[in-house]
């Protein structure tokens, strides 16, 4: 395997992991020294003493960035997989690389590997409160339950390289965006737990609380915009139609089918970033399959609704959107998304 290390202004802990992982001799070590500039020279020096590849940002260009500096480099090189990506501030502990190594092996579908911290013992408030809301948000809006959302301990097989590298995002909304379009490229996500190793109240994180928090929550944030935004234009355009028409049938196909390629287009092209035709190939005919099957859901209720209970329209659409929303959710999630 190759262990890929992003590191921005490390200490001796980025030494003392080095070291270790070359004791068990679990095979070729990339560091990517993200702008950290003269004052950290000699650890990557000593770094390059030990046998390791070191590639080096003349500035620092963010984690995302770093992480597939490193993902091009072991594609060029022809280095051995799988891949596992490790943190340098010492969280990450050999016996748990090892462990996310053995669990991509046994893989039988190529997949995504998380090193899931437990959080558990003494856990800075800070770090247990942002995974705490990080996982309940992602779970929120996308359905797919991931209990440490912020690992930087991943692995992955080499057949994903090209997808890795494809990724958008340059700073740490980029390991949220793997998440996020995993299961729409056919890569399913599983998690190993790991031991939660804080270091001096993880006071060498460069996580920028902030800045930081809103790149990693922008992908969901438009996840749930483009939900919403399909929701209101399917409303929308099931009254316009209905009030030339005047009927049911004409205006639940023209609604749905539109918002419906509405929120693909939207999802594809700005929440999944799905611009690949193979990606459509995939996902295209499992969501539009969907689609007619909820839009016979949605007339049948509608109707059942508007002219057998005489129920108003807008409640007649609001009662029937409830009734079939868990259904929809889920089912895009679990075969679509």
């Amino acid at each position: 395997m190759t262990v890929l290390i992003p590191a921005y202004e490390p200490d001796d802990r980025l030494l003392d992991l080095i070291i270790q992982l070359l004791n068990c001799e679990l095979g070729p070590i990339v560091v990517i020294d993200d702008g950290s500039g003269p004052a950290y020279s000699r650890i990557f020096a000593l770094v390059k003493s030990l046998r390791c590849t070191v590639l080096t940002h003349e500035a620092n260009l963010g984690k995302g960035r770093a992480l597939k500096t490193g993902f091009a480099h072991i594609q060029r090189a022809g280095l051995p997989g799988p891949i596992i990506t490790a943190d340098s501030d010492g969280q990450h502990l050999p016996h748990d690389i090892q462990r996310i190594y053995e669990a991509v092996q046994k893989q039988t579908v190529p997949g995504m590997v998380l090193g899931s911290r437990r959080f558990s013992g003494k856990v800075p408030l800070r770090s247990r409160f942002g995974n705490t809301v990080t996982r309940a948000v992602f779970t929120l809006t996308t359905g797919n339950k991931v209990y440490d959302t912020q690992t930087g301990l991943r692995g992955f097989p080499l057949s994903m390289l090209s997808w890795l590298s494809d990724l958008p995002g340059e700073r740490f909304e980029y390991e949220m965006n793997m998440l996020l379009t995993a299961n729409t490229a056919g890569y399913p996500i599983t998690e190993e737990y790991i031991d939660t190793v804080y270091l001096d109240e993880n006071k060498s994180s460069h996580f920028r609380p902030v800045a930081d928090s809103l790149r990693i929550y922008y992908p969901i944030l438009l996840f749930s915009t483009s939900s919403l935004l399909s929701a209101l234009l399917d409303f929308a355009l099931l009254f316009i139609v209905h009030y030339f028409s005047s009927s049911l049938l004409l205006s639940v196909v023209v609604a749905r089918l539109c918002s419906s390629v509405f929120n693909y287009s939207m999802n594809r092209r700005y929440v999944f970033m799905g611009g690949h035709t193979k990606r459509v190939y995939q996902s295209f005919p499992k969501y539009f399959a969907l689609v007619l099957l909820i839009l016979l859901l949605n007339y049948g209720l509608l109707y059942f609704y508007n002219e057998k209970l005489i129920i108003p329209l807008l409640a007649a659409k609001i009662l029937t959107e409830v009734s079939i929303f868990v259904f929809s959710y889920w089912a895009q999630r679990r075969f679509v998304y």
